[in-house]
């Protein structure tokens, strides 16, 4: 497996960040790779789940929604071939909770739906995506507009109702992908939202192994397709990603303003961090 590590970070802006990663410099060659029927099936069976999962998406907006999010979830991750382990828990109190987490793959999303029920914070072009805009919205997906920094008040404003409402969301607060040998810094918007709601914030740690080495194979960055995405990680034997929830933080009371979740962005970036190899870069922004 290839140990070339990432080059210097690099901005568009604060507000669309560009991770330092590319896939000829992070990605290299499975420790193990599947044979070609099993590649074939895994393919058919991702198609089979993706086809299924609208007419779920369509029933869930009338059931327990994030329950059915989670089935659906687990099933995609074992369609791809990816065994998910899961370390630490969120207590059922029936509370809303901000989780954020580092972010290396679009499947980052599936696999914290898969481990704990929740709605995503996803990027407003998803929604115009064919079949993935019913799949996520089906979800009950909150959407950010990355393009306009107007409407960041309002995305922030739905993402506090969704925690006093009880829900939890989930959101990367980095604004980009990194391999996983790094990551880069929380961007502390969404962090208003938890102080708004009074909700506490549930830091994770996303890992992705072949067995017990780590592994780049699961990662999405710079010009990678999805396509190709699709086809690597479905490639790999023995492909894990490994869910750690860590301890709760909860915002000062009577906390509020830029200060206030900054603070909170750097004490939850902090313990994430902890759990992710590689160098680190602190961002700036939003």
């Amino acid at each position: 497996m290839s140990t070339v590590l990432p080059p210097p970070a690099a901005q568009l802006n604060p507000w669309r960040p560009m991770g330092p990663c590319t896939p000829a410099a992070c990605i290299g060659d499975p420790a193990s790779a599947v044979g070609r029927v099993r590649r074939t099936g895994r393919v058919l069976a991702v198609a089979a789940v993706v086809l299924g999962g609208v007419p779920v998406a369509l029933a869930a907006r009338l059931f327990t929604r994030a329950h059915v999010t989670r089935l659906w979830a687990r099933l995609m991750l074992r369609a791809l071939g990816l065994r998910l382990e899961v370390r630490g828990a969120i207590e059922a109190d029936g509370a809303g909770a901000l989780v954020v987490a580092n972010h290396v793959s679009w499947l980052d999303p599936l696999v914290i739906a898969a481990t704990v029920p929740s709605r995503p914070l996803a990027k407003r072009e998803v929604a115009g995506w064919p079949v993935v805009r019913t799949l996520v919205a089906g979800a009950g997906a909150l959407f950010i507009d990355r393009e306009r920094l107007m409407a960041l008040p309002s995305a922030v404003a739905a993402v506090a109702d969704a925690l006093s409402a009880g829900d939890t969301v989930v959101a990367f607060p980095e604004g980009t992908t990194w391999c996983g040998r790094g990551m880069g810094g929380f961007r502390p918007a969404v962090f208003q939202a938890a102080i708004d709601a009074g909700a506490v914030v549930r830091p994770a740690t996303l890992r992705y192994r072949e067995g017990p080495l780590p592994s780049t194979r699961a990662c999405f960055v710079g010009d990678d397709s999805l396509l190709a995405s699709l086809l690597r990680v479905t490639a790999t034997r023995d492909l894990v990603v490994e869910v750690t929830l860590l301890a709760p933080v909860r915002p000062a009371p009577g906390a509020g303003g830029p200060r206030a979740r900054a603070e909170l962005a750097r004490i939850s970036e902090a313990r994430v961090r902890a759990g992710v190899p590689g160098p680190h870069l602190r961002g700036e922004g939003v």
